[in-house]
């Protein structure tokens, strides 16, 4: 079973305001609302590939059962914790001649609820999926990630970290199987600006010192660089098309390389599986389908 952790999953609030004028009165031409949030986001794209997934995490408020309500629309399993206050997060797209996110704190997490997670956690058996995505609240400590691992530690749960800074770095001692950084997000790790795929790998092979298996770097519309833990560096473009939607497409990423290498346990299957639901994601409005990954697979040399 894979499982997914949504620390501080969101409501999205997209909008379309063809010319937005700042200190003025705008009125949008589009509007929708998403649930989402990293893990929610991976667990939507296995879900739209026909893998089971079951999604976890903390939500509050009415912002968190329309979460929870379009999870189980969708027939995804969730197991989330209800905070007793605040309100899961709004974020707000603003899609106008430049896209502009405002994106929300949500609610504090207290020590139960922590405790709850962990308990869940510690169900997982031998040859599961762990996928540990996306922001933590503001009140959490950076080592909340790797207190989920060490839940686990005496199982053989194949983990994936997608985080940031101090979140990912504490998670390593625990030599979890993959960690996914983008380009910027390595960067932040060594405080260093990262141009080159000889500067990716320089650094990924840092992170392998530090205790990472596997570490793919994402390059938004460029690809993607993987290195494994058996010494390969697998570089590949993304594929071509039209951009019309980046929210989600390094979680369908994600999602696709667990998916592909579910099915093949081979590292360049994964990855080119990955960058088509990536671009998938990235070509459609919303996140990407069976149909559209499958379409853009057959397409990707």
């Amino acid at each position: 079973m894979i499982y997914t952790v949504t620390m501080n999953p969101a409501v999205d609030y997209t909008v379309l305001v063809p010319q937005l004028a700042l200190g003025e009165v705008n009125r949008t031409e589009r509007e929708a609302y998403f649930f989402g949030g990293k893990g929610i986001n991976v667990s939507v794209v296995l879900h739209n590939l026909g893998i089971e997934s079951i999604a976890l995490g903390f939500i509050s408020g009415f912002t968190g059962q329309f979460i929870r309500q379009g999870m189980q629309s969708l027939g995804i399993k969730n197991d989330f914790i209800e905070l007793s206050s605040g309100m899961t997060r709004i974020n707000v797209k603003i899609k106008s001649d430049k896209e502009t996110d405002i994106n929300g704190i949500g609610p504090s997490v207290d020590r139960d609820s922590v405790a709850a997670l962990l308990n869940k956690t510690k169900a997982l058996k031998d040859g599961d999926c762990l996928v540990l995505a996306g922001a933590v609240p503001k009140n959490l400590d950076t080592k909340i990630y790797s207190d989920v691992i060490n839940s686990i530690t005496a199982k053989d749960i194949y983990v994936i970290v997608d985080a940031t800074e101090d979140y990912l770095l504490n998670t390593l001692k625990h030599k979890p199987f993959m960690v996914k950084p983008n380009r910027a997000e390595l960067g932040q790790l060594f405080g260093k600006e990262i141009h080159t795929d000889s500067d990716i790998v320089f650094y990924a092979n840092k992170l392998q010192k530090m205790g990472a298996r596997n570490v793919l770097v994402s390059i938004g519309n460029k690809g993607a660089v993987l290195v494994t833990e058996n010494n390969r560096i697998i570089c590949r473009d993304a594929p071509k098309g039209q951009v019309k939607n980046t929210v989600g497409a390094g979680d369908s990423l994600t999602a696709g390389f667990i998916a592909g290498y579910m099915h093949s346990a081979d590292f360049d299957y994964a990855l080119r599986y990955g960058l088509a639901a990536g671009s998938a994601t990235a070509f459609s409005e919303t996140l990407a389908t069976k149909e559209k990954i499958e379409q853009v697979l057959n397409g990707f040399e």
